[in-house]
């Protein structure tokens, strides 16, 4: 069984080489001409969808009824997995990562996120403050964002998550957008954290919570828009639990 799982993660890390290399002369688009910035949501779709299916990785989206993929948001994940990242590829809004520059060394593809994505050196706190001021540039661009609200993966017991940091949350009420929650319940246990990097096959699910209004409130609430947002992603992953215990 490890070694069908070998054979299955090197195979996926192949689909996934070969599909960007599809893809890439398509992601010139959007950065040579800023303005066509929704075609990175769509074609980021295009590269999940043929990643799973290729992968023989079966997947669902869920949207709730208040979520609209024509308007403007900021996505908070759980981060459980490097899954993730392709997996909210799926997402049926057109988005940007706002995430850890770690990629940026990969030839192509870190020129790629460099170009169409926000980065972030975590630790400097000049970093920091100019990739909050880029999300707010970005917002009032049209973008949406996609933001690890854990800060990366931090937490050593998954599905439990680890504390929010500040920025998605101060970015929303900032700019007056609503933040959508979104569960990721099974990455963790389809490609866990964990050395050698096994994939494990199962289906991906991936949920879109109702968004939460940022209207009226004020940065003095950063901690109570946090906690209510936390407590959606927490509420599901709970719901999931004893059903991802028995996948693993």
């Amino acid at each position: 069984m490890q070694v069908i799982r070998t054979i299955h993660t090197y195979y996926g890390l192949l689909v996934f080489s070969i599909l960007f290399l599809i893809f890439f002369p398509l992601l010139l688009i959007p950065i040579v001409f800023p303005s066509k910035f929704r075609l990175v949501g769509i074609f980021n779709r295009w590269w999940a969808k043929l990643l799973f299916y290729f992968s023989f990785l079966p997947f669902q989206v869920v949207t709730g009824s208040g979520f609209d993929p024509r308007k403007q948001y900021i996505f908070c994940p759980n981060h459980f997995s490097y899954l993730d990242i392709p997996t909210m590829g799926l997402n049926p809004a057109n988005a940007i990562f706002v995430g850890k520059n770690d990629m940026e060394n990969i030839p192509l593809f870190g020129y790629m996120y460099r170009k169409l994505h926000i980065t972030v050196d975590r630790s400097r706190l000049k970093s920091r403050m100019t990739t909050l001021l880029r999300s707010m540039q970005a917002i009032d661009e049209g973008k949406s964002l996609v933001i690890f609200p854990e800060g990366g993966m931090i937490t050593k017991r998954p599905p439990y998550m680890h504390a929010f940091k500040d920025g998605a949350f101060r970015t929303a009420i900032e700019k007056q957008i609503p933040i959508v929650p979104v569960t990721i319940p099974y990455n963790w246990i389809i490609l866990p954290d964990q050395s050698p990097l096994r994939l494990h096959r199962s289906k991906i699910m991936v949920i879109f919570h109702d968004p939460i209004e940022t209207k009226g409130y004020s940065l003095k609430q950063v901690d109570e828009l946090k906690r209510r947002v936390f407590e959606v992603i927490d509420s599901e992953l709970k719901h999931h639990e004893n059903r991802s215990g028995n996948a693993k």
